[in-house]
């Protein structure tokens, strides 16, 4: 039985406890919602690991990717990378891993981490021959098959590239055309075997290799724009018309889902962006890139992909996918990882100070760090702070010997203040 089938039947499993009790909300609201698919909980039945919840009245979550490349692979360093982005706050991790062998590092990741972890099976279809187009509908679906024997709580499959999408990009005017690995690869397949994508036409066959393992299905976005011009185009849209209609069929099975969504949008088109896709996928929990909301900063892309996490993240988004200081230009380092970690997890919890259901939760945790600010608590501010690692830092190499801090030392306005209502209050 899956958690969706126990949530369809009113049950309330440890794991919708668990969540409860993480989120600080009813048990009863989240087993509803996972029955309704606006709340999906991955995790596979072959794999113990710290569950979370993703969608609404949750918290915004932030997934972090990394992984091998054909040219350069080091599985000690992507474990480093995992353990670094579990540490700094992510709560799920993808292995994108495309060089090496791909099921010794796969294994090695998930054995480093106690989150969930998602992949991208079409990638090691590919691996396993010598061009992409070489591939087999039976080797895609063989690779998902591992994935999920394996203990894989999601896996991205681009089911919306289709037919009708390739006539869609040929019709319209994009200058970066396709930008999803994944993506490519199944367009790139379909133009040279000239078939449908296998997993659009065989996707119940998917469906029932989820539902054995419970494996929550992530529904890529193979058509996201790859830059500003790109946005909210025609074919964007119609990969989410294919996917909502792909969600209703999930649920269905019983299966849990969620749908991935741009990529590079201007800031002022992510309201329309996530409204559109909440609308057209019947409110399944939304899992973003970014998105980006300029092409001009490279280096600086884990920072303009916060940018557009915060407002997607008010306007409904309910995970993002942390782009770090490396994006479009080399695969990431640790450190790369533990920028984009943190810079996410920032961008997550400003979005949860408008967000329906986190609104208090999130500008309670605010309130206590005014509070220490005020009180120059700086224990407590580090305890709260998302990287009080190198608040400590900053603050104990400046050190003047002021209980404020060095920018103001005994200037400090809140210490004037204070000392001020205090002197005032014993008089009266």
């Amino acid at each position: 039985m899956t958690l969706m089938e126990d949530a369809k039947k009113g049950i309330i499993t440890p794991q919708m406890e668990s969540v409860a009790k993480d989120e600080g909300i009813d048990a009863k609201t989240i087993c509803s919602c996972i029955a309704k698919g606006t709340i999906a909980i991955p995790n596979n039945s072959e794999r113990e690991c710290r569950v979370i919840g993703i969608g609404k009245y949750l918290s915004t979550k932030v997934n972090a990717n990394i992984g091998t490349s054909r040219d350069y692979v080091n599985i000690d360093e992507e474990v480093e990378k995992a353990v670094t982005a579990e540490k700094f706050g992510a709560h799920a991790l993808m292995d994108l891993s495309t060089g090496g062998d791909l099921d010794l590092i796969r294994k090695k990741i998930m054995d480093s981490v106690d989150i969930p972890i998602g992949s991208v099976p079409i990638y090691q279809a590919a691996a396993s021959q010598k061009a992409v187009v070489d591939m087999t509908s039976d080797d895609m679906f063989n690779a998902v098959r591992k994935h999920a024997k394996d203990g894989v709580d999601f896996v991205t499959v681009h089911c919306g590239v289709n037919l009708d999408s390739i006539k869609r990009l040929k019709g319209d005017e994009r200058i970066t055309d396709v930008v999803s690995r994944g993506g490519s690869f199944t367009l790139a397949w379909m133009i040279h075997n000239e078939q449908d994508n296998p997993f659009y036409t065989e996707y119940d066959y998917l469906l029932e290799i989820a539902r054995e393992y419970d494996m929550a299905i992530s529904l890529g976005d193979g058509m996201r724009p790859g830059c500003i011009h790109d946005a909210s185009d025609r074919p964007s849209f119609m990969e989410f018309i294919s996917l909502g209609e792909l969600v209703s069929r999930t649920r269905e099975a019983n299966i849990q889902c969620f749908v991935e969504g741009p990529g590079h949008v201007p800031i002022d088109e992510i309201e329309l962006s996530v409204k559109g896709m909440k609308k057209l996928c019947d409110d399944a929990p939304l899992y973003l890139l970014g998105p980006l909301v300029t092409d001009i900063a490279p280096g600086y892309d884990h920072i303009t992909g916060a940018i557009g996490g915060t407002f997607a993240g008010m306007c409904g988004a309910d995970f993002l996918c942390m782009t770090t200081p490396s994006e479009h230009l080399a695969l990431p380092t640790k450190d790369d990882i533990r920028e984009g970690a943190i810079v996410t997890r920032i961008a997550a919890h400003a979005a949860d100070l408008a967000k329906e259901g986190q609104r208090e939760r999130a500008r309670a945790t605010d309130d206590k760090m005014a509070h220490a600010r005020k009180n120059l608590d700086w224990e407590t501010q580090f305890e709260l702070a998302i990287d009080g690692e190198s608040a400590r830092k900053i603050r104990d190499a400046r050190i003047t010997g002021s209980e404020a801090c060095s920018m103001c030392g005994d200037l400090c306005a809140m210490k004037l203040v204070s000392d001020i209502l205090e002197k005032q209050k014993k008089k009266n």
